[in-house]
């Protein structure tokens, strides 16, 4: 089946998560993306993660996936001649390199435009191409708390917490994906290219809700609230008699009287501290108490059944292993297995969001450093053999 974004290339330099996981959402719908990576190190990503089989990193194969990997210098002259020659056959670039590298370089839009004007070049940065932090290092968990959301999570009575996943670079890559998007159905009337500039830190902002005019009209600062959101009730994790934890999202006034029916305690519903949706967000630890005690009289599967049944929003708290079981996950294909040639048959997270006619695939796992230099400096540029031997001497690729 032809996928959507195969008539696009992608040279995706940059290293870690922030720039290569906007890589890997294009891949995921067919485009072709072409990583280059240091000849003597490669992306670090190929030795991050905690558990490492046949020392090889779990991380990689995922957010590597569906690209091609080739080799080269860049910070030498000849190296940046080579990779000109592999921008010029494509549509876009993704860098999450410190503003002005690719300029330093000699690979900056302007430059790289004089040839290809049509192309997109998308840069993903801790606070953006432009201000006075834009020179500043900036890694995910600095674009978190600068965005809002590091102060907003843990609980009150202690510091802040973190994910424990790189939010920022992942939501930086995913609006920067947006953005590659948008400017490529934008040059299908211009013609021409543009830069996307995709700060962690905005991408973070952007998910802040009504923070700001909370601060600036009412002069409510959010603070730290646990598992709870301020004023949304009830929507909080509860206990069950066998030990187990449920959450339950019946803040809706429609919901909460369906869940007061299901508790046969259909009065809560009419009682005036609870009968409203900021009535119950001003009463909310006493009326968590009022679920908990009845949930803690039910086991967790009969609960969920009752729950499900009468359309209250519940479910457990997933972990890995919950996942591979569960007949949701299998039903939708969310879990997909790709071949390695160390790991076997590698599971990982599907393709998504869901195309009813051209849906996205995982087809490869992540490649070896260099995998496909031949294929991309022969067969794409035309580089011959002695010349391809002559630059791994010189270690350029």
């Amino acid at each position: 089946m032809s996928l959507p974004l195969d008539d696009l290339r992608v040279v995706e330099f940059g290293q870690l998560l922030a720039g290569p996981f906007c890589g890997q959402l294009l891949g995921d719908f067919g485009a072709e993306v072409i990583k280059v990576e240091d000849p003597a190190r490669g992306d670090p990503m190929r030795e991050w993660g905690r558990e490492k089989p046949h020392g090889k990193s779990l991380w990689w194969p995922v957010v590597a996936r569906n690209k091609k990997s080739v080799t080269c210098d860049l910070r030498q002259p000849e190296g940046q001649a080579l990779v000109r020659q592999l921008i010029d056959t494509a549509d876009i670039v993704v860098e999450n390199f410190r503003p002005g590298t690719l300029e330093r370089w000699g690979l900056g839009p302007a430059t790289l435009w004089q040839t290809n004007p049509g192309l997109i070049v998308t840069r993903v940065t801790g606070y953006g191409q432009t201000g006075p932090y834009a020179s500043r290092a900036g890694f995910g968990s600095i674009g978190e708390a600068m965005g809002g959301i590091r102060y907003v999570m843990g609980d009150p009575d202690r510091a802040p917490v973190r994910a424990g996943i790189s939010l920022g670079d992942s939501l930086a890559a995913t609006y920067a994906c947006i953005g590659t998007l948008i400017a490529v159905h934008s040059r299908t009337r211009t013609g021409r290219g543009q830069v996307v500039d995709s700060a962690i830190y905005e991408a973070v902002l952007a998910m802040m809700e009504s923070l700001l005019p909370e601060w600036a009209v009412a002069g409510y600062q959010r603070e730290r609230t646990g598992a709870t959101l301020p004023n949304v009730s009830p929507s909080n994790v509860y206990p069950t008699g066998d030990g187990d934890l449920i959450l339950i999202a019946a803040n809706q006034d429609s919901v909460f009287g369906r869940l007061a029916q299901t508790m046969n305690q259909p009065e809560l519903a009419t009682n005036p501290k609870y009968a409203t949706h900021s009535a119950r967000g001003v009463a909310m630890a006493e009326l968590d108490d009022v679920i908990a005690a009845w949930t803690a009289t039910n086991q967790a599967d009969e609960l969920l059944e009752k729950l499900h049944e009468a359309g209250v929003p519940a479910g457990r708290i997933f972990r890995a292993k919950d996942m591979f079981a569960d007949p949701h996950f299998a039903a939708r294909e969310a879990i997909v297995t790709v071949p390695h040639p160390d790991l076997g048959d590698l599971p990982m997270q599907n393709a998504t969001p869901r195309l009813s006619a051209t849906p996205g695939a995982v087809r490869s796992a992540g490649p070896a450093l260099g995998e496909h230099n031949d294929e991309i400096y022969g067969g794409l540029i035309g580089l011959d053999e002695t010349e391809r031997a002559r630059l791994r001497t010189a270690k350029i690729i």
